[in-house]
């Protein structure tokens, strides 16, 4: 998996074909070839469904063992050249249509009737050749260009926000405590550097964790003691690559939504782990019941979920809930490690 990167000459490359969004779109597009298929061989709607069984008995698996094939040979597949690269899956794929019909239909299930092995596959390199077609033509139209210029236009509003947010919690402290404030400056400073990055390639989780820190530091100038923090990152792995800012803005809904309408002292839980090829990110803090305070919840929540979309696509999930007394920000991403 690798982020959005800038690149007026964009390289046509083959598709990730371990990526879950990249599956179910070769699952979906091919069933829809096959309903095509069979819509085109029947004379009456009533033998669509005996058709339809049919072709899937081919279609089924030869997909699972194709997709299988082509997830484990990734990495040597992006290596050649796109030309060699789509004669490599075209091969794979008709190889795939072939064994599925000659060892699980012709010898086990014994099904007449399905025609010839040459007529699957060509079909099959016709249908294979379709979905690099549609890929190629995707990949093309969510350029890099385009997809950056989302992000940035959704990273941009997280700023003034930020912004705001820290003037504020600094000129609470330059007339009672001024060096205080002036160290505040310096970490805003620091801050604002990460900020104002163009911000298009991934980051180390242990980068966006020390970013959010120094965020929090600098709103516990302002709220003292009523915020607190448990960071629960023993088991985080560092060198994981995550969309940058995704982390800062949550907690600064948390602190927004959970902490300032709180007359008492709020708790803000952090605890960011892995299991097995994913990363697990749990944001927790006091949800009121009671009051307005929530209204801006739901785009901060769109802006993430749509980021997280433009880097790993369907592989990435985010679920907000609320748990009693508390407000939980639950996000999965993979585990990706620095190239």
């Amino acid at each position: 998996m690798t982020s959005i990167k800038q690149n007026n000459h964009y390289p046509v490359t083959l598709p990730d074909f371990c990526n879950l969004g990249v599956m179910l779109r070769i699952l979906v597009l091919a069933n829809l070839m096959g309903l095509a298929v069979a819509l085109v061989r029947v004379s009456r709607l009533n033998d669509l469904l005996g058709e339809v069984q049919q072709i899937s008995l081919i279609l089924q698996p030869t997909l699972l063992l194709s997709i299988i094939v082509l997830c484990l040979l990734k990495k040597p597949l992006h290596r050649l050249s796109y030309q060699l690269g789509v004669g490599v899956v075209l091969t794979i794929s008709v190889a795939s249509v072939s064994a599925v019909y000659q060892l699980i239909v012709s010898r086990i299930f014994l099904v007449e009737g399905l025609g010839q092995l040459n007529r699957y596959c060509l079909l099959t390199a016709m249908a294979s050749a379709v979905l690099l077609a549609y890929f190629n033509m995707r990949n093309r139209i969510l350029s890099p260009a385009i997809g950056e210029a989302r992000l940035q236009a959704l990273q941009a509003r997280i700023r003034p926000h930020f912004l705001f947010n820290s003037i504020n919690a600094v000129m609470s402290l330059v007339r009672s405590e001024p060096q205080r404030a002036e160290r505040a400056l310096q970490d805003m400073a620091d801050l604002f550097r990460v900020l104002m990055r163009e911000n298009r390639e991934l980051v180390r989780l242990e980068d966006e964790v020390n970013l959010c820190w120094q965020y929090l530091e600098l709103e516990a100038l302002r709220l003292g003691e009523r915020l607190q923090v448990a960071w629960h990152i023993d088991k985080m792995p560092k060198d994981a690559m995550v969309p940058p800012l995704i982390l800062q803005p949550i907690l600064e809904n948390a602190v927004y939504h959970g902490i300032e309408p709180a007359s008492g002292i709020g708790e803000i839980s952090v605890n960011i782990f892995h299991t097995r090829d994913q990363v697990q990110l749990v944001i927790k803090n006091p949800y009121l019941k009671e009051g307005s305070h929530h209204a801006g919840n739901k785009m901060a929540m769109q802006n993430i979920r749509e980021r997280l979309s433009l880097h790993f696509d369907a592989e990435a999930r985010l679920k907000c809930e609320v748990q009693g007394d508390f407000y939980q920000v639950h996000i999965t991403i993979p585990y990706v490690k620095p190239e």
